[in-house]
């Protein structure tokens, strides 16, 4: 490196140096802590977000597969005996939710478990409730040839 070429990186970064010492001695303490703070904040949130959101697909995709299992229990119990009638337990939900909760509005009811025990006097299902408010699981226990249902949350 020639001698010129080594005193105009000197000047040039002595340049530099006044240049950021002069932004440094204008900005406070307090409003650098408070950028960095700031970019903290921003940078959780969006990670918060992100987070939140794969948890949401992780418990659709656990439900989907709850619903799937009891879809395929109530066929299996539907063939076994012929009390386990999808739209029979749909109506009983119907009417639990309009007894128990007539305020609640629906959108989806969906089976969610299938207790098929020997005989009819003892089976059980659960159904859920889904609407603007969140999910409600209804619980119906066959007698005989009825159903009957019971809000359980």
């Amino acid at each position: 490196m020639g001698p010129f070429l080594f005193s105009l990186l000197l000047s040039v970064r002595a340049a530099l140096s006044s240049l950021l010492s002069g932004i440094l001695a204008r900005v406070s303490l307090i409003a650098i802590v408070a950028v960095v703070l700031g970019a903290l904040i921003v940078i959780f949130f969006v990670g918060g977000l992100f987070a939140a959101r794969r948890q949401r697909v992780a418990s659709e995709e656990r439900l989907r597969e709850r619903i799937t299992h009891a879809d395929r229990a109530l066929e299996a119990a539907r063939a076994s005996d012929r009390g386990w009638d999808r739209v029979v337990l749909e109506t009983a939900t119907r009417e639990a939710l309009e007894r128990e909760r007539p305020d609640f509005r629906y959108e989806t009811l969906h089976l969610v478990l299938v207790d098929d025990r020997p005989g009819t006097e003892e089976d059980r299902a659960l159904m859920g409730a889904i609407g603007d408010e969140g999910e409600l699981r209804i619980m119906l226990i066959r007698r005989g040839n009825i159903w009957e249902g019971q809000l359980i949350a």
